[in-house]
C-alpha cells in the first residue's frame, strides 16, 4: 500500500478501536462529504476488524451495511446542502469568473431533471464518482427526499459488499485496495480530465467572443 493508504488505514483502525460502530458511520459520512477517504477502506476493515475478529457471525455485516449507508447518507446530504444554500448563489453571482454560464447551471437541472434519480443511485455503486456527485446534485436543486432516499437505497449494497468481502478475506482484506486501485485510478483521471477539457473549451469559447467584439483597426484617412 501506499503511504497515504497506509495513514488511513491506520486512523480508521483507531477510531474503530476507540469507538466501534460508530467509526463506520463518521468515516462513510466523510467519504460521502467530497472528502476522498475511501470506502474500499473504511467498509472492509470494518468486516474484518468489527466482525469476523470479534467472533462475530456473518448476519452482523447486515449492521455493517446499515451503519456505512448511514453514514453515506449523512455525508452525501452535508453536501448537497452546501451545493444547493452556498455553491447555487455563489455560481449564479460568481460563475462567470469560473467559467460557469447561467445556461450550463439550467442544463445541470435539466440533467438532474431527467437523469438525477438514476444518477444518485448507480453513483453510489462506482469508485470516485459515488464520492462527489453530492455537490453537484445539490447545485441543481434534485428533489431532496428521492435525493435521500436513492443515496441511501444505492450505498447500502455498496457498504454490504465490501464488508462482506473484508469478512471472507479476513486479515487479507486489504487485497481489496489491490483490486479496486485498477479501477479507481483510471476514473479518477476521466474525471479530471474531463474538468480540464471542460475549462479548456469554455476558455477557446471565451477567447473566441473576445475576439469577435474586439474593435476594428481604424481606416487611414484618404488623402
Amino acid at each position: 500500500m501506499s503511504g497515504i493508504e497506509d495513514r488511513l488505514l491506520e486512523l480508521a483502525r483507531d477510531l474503530y478501536q476507540a469507538i466501534g460502530w460508530p467509526g463506520v458511520v463518521i468515516l462513510m459520512a466523510i467519504e460521502s462529504a467530497c472528502i476522498p477517504f475511501p470506502s474500499e477502506v473504511i467498509m472492509p476493515l470494518a468486516g474484518w476488524f468489527l466482525v469476523r475478529d470479534k467472533g462475530l457471525g456473518p448476519e452482523w455485516l447486515l449492521l455493517a451495511g446499515l451503519y456505512g449507508a448511514v453514514g453515506n447518507l449523512v455525508g452525501s446530504l452535508a453536501a448537497y446542502g452546501a451545493g444547493a444554500w452556498a455553491g447555487r448563489p455563489f455560481l449564479e453571482r460568481y460563475g462567470r469568473y469560473v467559467l460557469i454560464t447561467p445556461s450550463e447551471l439550467a442544463l445541470a437541472d435539466r440533467f438532474f431533471q431527467r437523469h438525477g434519480q438514476a444518477a444518485a443511485f448507480i453513483s453510489r455503486l462506482l469508485p470516485v464518482v459515488r464520492t462527489f456527485i453530492s455537490l453537484p446534485a445539490g447545485v441543481a436543486r434534485m428533489d431532496l427526499f428521492r435525493f435521500a432516499l436513492l443515496t441511501f437505497l444505492g450505498s447500502y449494497p455498496w457498504s454490504l459488499g465490501l464488508a462482506g468481502a473484508g469478512y471472507l478475506l479476513g486479515e487479507h482484506w486489504e487485497r481489496l485496495m489491490e483490486w479496486f486501485r485498477p479501477v479507481s485510478l483510471p476514473l479518477a483521471a476521466l474525471l479530471a480530465l474531463a474538468v480540464l477539457w471542460y475549462y479548456g473549451r469554455r476558455l477557446r469559447e471565451v477567447w473566441a467572443h473576445d475576439g469577435r467584439r474586439a474593435p476594428a483597426p481604424a481606416k487611414e484617412a484618404e488623402e
